[in-house]
């Protein structure tokens, strides 16, 4: 699963600067003075509407491919993997109580594995991916 998203930066004529969206998640819009401040900051809009899906039980949709030269921009980790989580749970239609279960924690506990906002240790999410039949791999580019 990637979370890598294309994201836009259109030149504020009136303000400057750029404003900053993501076609996949039209709830991510933002701005900022530059172009490294304007990807600083869709870094942290990318977070909220990420966060915000996963809270609600939104769709997580994939990112699309970028066009020739554009940019685009990953959450930080821990929101991937939350992310990840998220997505691989709802494909797998296995219920948070079977999650649990597979997990052999409280329901409650699988819960808070699943909300974006609780700092999950990173080995209990790869643990909970694991049980998903999903694999953690990391690239730095």
């Amino acid at each position: 699963m990637d979370f890598s998203y294309p994201v836009t930066l259109i030149p504020d004529p009136d303000d400057g600067g750029y404003v900053v969206s993501f076609a996949d998640l039209p709830e991510a819009i933002t701005q900022g003075d530059t172009v490294e401040e304007s990807l600083d900051e869709a870094q942290g809009a990318l977070e909220a509407a990420i966060e915000y899906r996963v809270r609600e039980g939104l769709e997580l949709p994939e990112p699309s491919t970028p066009a020739p030269g554009q940019r685009t921009v990953a959450p930080p980790i821990h929101t991937a993997l939350k992310a990840a989580l998220y997505r691989a749970l709802r494909e797998s239609d296995v219920s948070k109580t079977e999650l649990a279960r597979r997990l052999d924690l409280d329901e409650k506990e699988a819960r808070r594995i699943l909300d974006p906002r609780h700092a999950t240790r990173l080995p209990t999410m790869e643990k909970a991916l694991r049980a998903l039949g999903k694999h953690v791999e990391v690239r730095v580019w």
